[in-house]
């Protein structure tokens, strides 16, 4: 039980340092958020239909 405890919480801690050493670009970031305000922009069109 206890290993299987540290185990969980030793891969969560390993998940959560990864996550900060993933480096986006600045270019590859405003695509992704220029595309995010596209999604956004239709769905807020299509519930405007309804």
């Amino acid at each position: 039980m206890f290993l299987a405890l540290a185990l969980i919480v030793g891969s969560m801690m390993l998940l959560r340092n990864s996550a900060h050493s993933m480096k986006i670009s600045d270019e590859k970031m405003k695509k992704i958020q220029a595309r995010k305000a596209e999604i956004e922009a239709e769905e807020s069109a299509e519930d405007r239909e309804w």
